[in-house]
């Protein structure tokens, strides 16, 4: 631990933590860790609430802790429009301008991927600041646990003030009482994710514009439109996905495929791609748009022609067999 919260935070001594995941990637309990850590373990004051929709994988969480010194009083519960540390738990909601809206000038973006600080920066819009990377998800495949203590040892890598022992006590605390099995696994992912992540700062480049605060609310309670309203009704146009995988993807290895049909059975989205034959109905592909990588068609095949891969940048896109080719 370095100095105070006061040392590292803006003029209002307060320093901001905002977490963006998806449900079922732990953020929300990664958020709670910090907080207690800090505030019961190391007497800082602290608050920590999310903020989500539907609880359920796949729907967007944010995770907002604020920690400030023992001498100052927080009384504000409002979202975290400006933090000093941004952790992107999921590496497809990196490249959108809300998931780092509003990072201070000089803060710190974290982000579970393979790739290098130097390559996701192409991808995001950091006018400067520090870019920092975590294999989260491979490490907790490799230890067995969830990316969300992984990410906690990159965060808790970025503040300084923070007592990494104290955030070890917390986790095994948190796992004891519940899941005592695990709780030293979940201590080596800390501290992997803590020593394995990579950053690099940048100095400010010409053209580049801070990052957009969040966007204010459209209407007042005067134009605020009737309850229950659906002002944007669902639809398929985007076709994407992607933020509702967690990190694996089934792929179809058809020479081992026998044609029947059980992926099709199982599969809730209905996308597997059939062609019909003189030999009979043949299973061509996977539409990747359409899959949420839920690996049901793993479980139900008979041969192995479908199995659990690691989904790489781009792998779905170029793998892709479009349900209606027709229409594409």
């Amino acid at each position: 631990m370095e100095g105070t919260v006061a040392d590292w935070a803006g003029p209002d001594g307060f320093f901001g933590i905002r977490l963006e995941s998806i449900g079922g990637l732990g953020a929300n309990l990664a958020g709670q860790m910090l907080a207690e850590a800090g505030v019961l373990r190391q007497g800082l004051n602290g608050s920590h609430f999310s903020s989500y929709g539907s609880e359920k994988k796949g729907t967007p969480v944010k995770s907002f802790v604020r920690f400030c010194d023992a001498d100052r009083d927080i009384r504000i519960t409002s979202p975290i429009d400006t933090p000093h540390v941004v952790a992107v738990f999921h590496e497809a909601l990196a490249p959108s301008p809300a998931a780092i809206a509003g990072l201070r000038p000089g803060g710190t973006v974290i982000v579970n991927t393979t790739s290098s600080p130097d390559d996701l920066r192409g991808r995001l819009d950091v006018a400067a600041g520090t870019v920092a990377t975590v294999d989260a998800l491979g490490i907790a495949v490799e230890e067995k646990t969830r990316v969300n203590t992984a990410m906690l040892g990159a965060v808790v890598s970025a503040c300084p003030f923070l007592d990494a022992d104290a955030v070890r006590e917390t986790i095994r605390d948190t796992f004891g009482r519940r899941h005592p099995e695990v709780a030293e696994a979940n201590i080596r992912t800390f501290d992997r994710g803590f020593g394995e992540v990579r950053r690099q700062e940048y100095a400010a480049y010409a053209a580049a514009a801070p990052p957009p605060l969040a966007t204010p609310p459209s209407f007042g309670y005067l134009e605020a439109p009737i309850g229950g309203s659906l002002l944007e009704p669902g639809n398929s146009v985007a076709k994407d996905l992607s933020t509702s995988r967690e990190g694996f993807i089934p792929e179809l290895v058809l020479e081992a495929c026998v044609h029947c049909g059980l992926c099709d059975i199982v599969c809730p989205d209905l996308c597997m791609v059939w062609e019909e034959t003189p030999e009979g109905v043949r299973l061509l592909g996977i539409d990747y748009r359409y899959c949420k990588g839920c690996r049901k068609c793993v479980d139900a095949c008979p041969t192995g022609a479908l199995v659990e891969i690691r989904e790489e940048p781009g792998w779905a896109d170029a793998n892709t067999v479009p349900l209606f080719a027709e229409a594409t």
